[in-house]
């Protein structure tokens, strides 16, 4: 593991130079990095007002804002983007910010009141295997997590208790009879039109909420 040192204190980084530990951040390691992703002169309160921003956006909802949402709610556009952080969003402002899109979490109104799983490994390590239109080949693989970065890709709202419901009996029928319940059963067992379920997953059903539930059809 690589270190870094600024003002007497040592940050362990990996090997692009992201801070390996989110934790260890304080406003030293930001000032001591900017020279290092092109920023010579110090950082301004503009920086500093992005860099608050991507840290106070992922303490409220688990994930690092995308850069189109800094365009848009702190009035930048690409143009001063690019004058702040020559070297880029990623490894320009959230590189100093001591996070990136590895380390989101999800946020705990995302989840359901009660798992369906048992999680013992740390989100980032974790490896789920997909075929190439996005469904999971194993199952048995899925966990919460997974359906809630799944929900993300197809930019859904945050999933509600009765998404998770439909979650839920979508993977114990499959547990019980082998195979995925049709959209009409699904339907049937929660009492609501296809127009409904439609506005709960957008997608659609297989390409939504079969998905999103770690299945497949076929």
């Amino acid at each position: 593991m690589a270190t870094v040192e600024f003002e007497g204190k040592v940050y362990e980084v990996d090997e692009q130079g992201f801070l390996s530990h989110p934790e260890q951040w304080d406003e030293n390691f930001a000032r001591g990095l900017a020279p290092l992703v092109g920023i010579l002169s110090g950082l301004t309160s503009e920086h500093w007002c992005i860099i608050s921003f991507i840290r106070n956006a992922c303490a409220e909802t688990g994930r690092c804002p995308m850069v189109h949402e800094i365009g848009r709610d702190c009035g930048m556009k690409l143009a001063d983007l690019k004058k702040l952080f020559p070297s880029g969003y990623l490894r320009g402002a959230c590189k100093l910010a001591g996070l990136t899109y590895l380390e989101e979490e999800v946020h705990s109104s995302w989840l359901p009141t009660q798992r369906m799983t048992k999680v013992t490994t740390a989100l980032a390590e974790r490896v789920y295997r997909v075929n190439i239109w996005g469904f999971l080949i194993v199952p048995s693989e899925w966990d919460e997590e997974y359906a809630v970065f799944r929900a993300r890709e197809m930019k859904m709202p945050e999933l509600t208790q009765k998404h998770w419901s439909i979650i839920r009996f979508l993977r114990e029928q499959f547990q019980k009879t082998g195979a995925v319940p049709t959209v009409h059963q699904t339907c049937e067992a929660f009492k609501i039109e296809i127009e409904e379920l439609g506005e709960l997953f957008p997608d659609g059903y297989n390409r939504g909420a079969v998905k999103i539930a770690g299945l497949r059809v076929r």
